[in-house]
């Protein structure tokens, strides 16, 4: 493991534990890289560099970093995520894959029976929508 992964797993495990003068430096180093980047002003830089110089705790250095993107100091970890998280999609029953599979198949049976057997009348076209509704029904008594 290495000594970043340890400090970010014991940063956010022991948030009260007490700052060092090193990750105090590095808390320091990363808000000057925001200065460079624009995403603070020197008003900004000096209130929030104060601040950090004044955190005792892990804890405390967390409200000067809360709106402010990677990087981070790696006493307080990675900056959250903002992405949203695409749903789980659940995997295919057997049931499921055959009703997705049964419906289309009988459309193109009812049109092979419709041209090769003859003229059979609405009965033809009928035949996807009894499959899909048995087929429905099978699976929401499954569920």
């Amino acid at each position: 493991m290495s000594s970043a992964t340890y400090h970010r797993v014991v940063a956010v495990d022991r948030p009260n534990f007490r700052l060092s003068d090193a990750e105090r430096a590095e808390a320091l180093d990363v808000l000057a890289e925001h200065v460079r980047t624009g995403r603070l002003d020197i008003v900004e830089y000096d209130e929030r560099s104060t601040a950090v110089s004044a955190a005792r705790t892990r804890s405390d250095l967390a409200p000067v970093f809360s709106d402010l993107p990677d990087p981070r100091p790696a006493v307080l970890g990675p900056a959250p995520s903002t992405e949203a998280v695409p749903a789980a999609v659940p995997p295919l029953t057997l049931g499921r894959r055959v009703a997705a599979m049964a419906v289309p198949a009988a459309a193109v049976l009812a049109i092979v029976l419709f041209f090769t057997v003859g003229r059979v009348g609405i009965f033809v076209f009928v035949l996807p929508i009894v499959v899909a509704l048995l087929v429905g029904s099978l699976t929401r008594q499954r569920r």
